[in-house]
């Protein structure tokens, strides 16, 4: 019995008792429990842990609290609980599958008085937990793994292209399961570059370090909603975000920043965008060939509003179902090639290395 338990001797031998099932989270520091946690550990009877390795118990202990490690059945358990006992299960990181399913079947039996039963959560995650998951996989993953552990930012470079295609393809398409895998993907990319990063002698950065900067950027360019600006439209906010931004990069162009690598539509729209905004009035170079054409077409697209990347690829998808239509294919081949794509290989066979 804990410390502050009530006595026994006051207890009705009758009643049935009160079980306990304490979950606790693994992303959480050990010994950081909610208040009621605590207070169902220091009232109880009788506190158990099949774990005897299990992180909570020794700030438990700390604690004066007692916990014996013990795997009871369910209905050793129950008996525990007779005379109105309280019984504090301290779950393993399976959450007990087989105790609770125990007493499910002897609820279900009709044949026992069943103690009360409460699931009290000790700590529970955050939204993002699961990102520390990712991060600790991604970890192992480039310690043990022959083919992760081998791999630099140069060499990944092309599947971070592939991946962002991918996600675009999957939003354009309206494919929520194809979105959600596509954003992790890509989220992955960004968590494997950065464990590269890491190992770099001269210049090495981490997750957190990457996680930091951008939520620094993001209180600094939205002052309307982290700060004493007012922002009533979105023409508001875009006027903060340059302004805050041209306060950062201290550029001499408008055009520093561009990276001229991106595809020649996108690139196109981004400069005429990046002259548009900074009022600067440039006519478009003369020349002969498809590429001046090109030029202006994207031009004034963006003018329009228009993402000329987005509209060819759009008719992409016209001239390729046109086509499978000339081969003969099906209606519902055609419809069905309009929502899927091949997915690109997050994580390559080994015998990719290198190419």
């Amino acid at each position: 019995m804990n410390a502050t338990s009530p006595e026994t001797a006051g207890q009705d031998p009758a009643a049935p008792g009160r079980i306990v099932l304490l979950t606790t989270s693994h992303r959480v520091a050990p010994g950081l429990l909610s208040w009621p946690a605590w207070q169902a550990l220091r009232a109880a009877d009788t506190v158990l842990c099949a774990d005897g390795a299990h992180p909570q118990l020794p700030y438990l202990r700390e604690a004066a609290i007692a916990v014996a490690e013990a795997s009871p059945t369910a209905q050793e358990l129950v008996d525990a609980c007779a005379g109105g006992r309280t019984v504090v299960v301290v779950a393993t990181g399976e959450g007990e599958p087989d105790l609770t399913d125990g007493l499910a079947r002897l609820a279900g039996s009709g044949r026992v008085r069943m103690p009360e039963l409460e699931l009290l959560p000790a700590s529970y995650d955050l939204p993002g937990a699961r990102l520390l998951d990712l991060v600790q996989v991604m970890d192992r993953i480039r310690v043990e793994c022959p083919w992760s552990s081998r791999q630099t930012h140069r060499g990944l470079a092309k599947y971070g292209i592939e991946e962002a295609y991918e996600l675009v393809e999957a939003i354009e398409t309206g494919d929520r399961e194809e979105l959600l895998e596509e954003l992790g993907d890509v989220l992955l990319q960004v968590v494997f570059h950065s464990r590269i990063a890491e190992e770099d002698p001269d210049a090495p950065f981490s997750v957190d370090d990457v996680a930091g900067g951008i939520v620094a950027k993001l209180i600094h360019r939205h002052p309307h909603v982290f700060g004493e600006e007012k922002a009533e439209t979105p023409e508001d906010v875009k006027e903060h975000w340059l302004r805050t931004k041209a306060e950062e990069k201290r550029r001499t162009s408008v055009t520093e920043g561009v990276p001229l690598g991106q595809p020649g539509l996108a690139l196109t729209a981004k400069l005429a965008s990046r002259a548009r905004t900074a009022g600067l009035r440039v006519p478009l170079p003369q020349g002969d060939g498809v590429g001046y054409r090109l030029l202006a077409l994207a031009a004034d697209a963006e003018a329009e509003g228009v993402d000329p990347e987005a509209a060819l690829r759009a008719a992409a998808r016209a001239y390729r179902d046109a086509i499978r239509e000339a081969e003969g294919a099906a209606p519902g081949e055609i419809r069905a090639a309009r929502g899927g794509h091949r997915d690109a290989e997050a994580h390559p066979a080994p015998d990719t290395v290198g190419e």
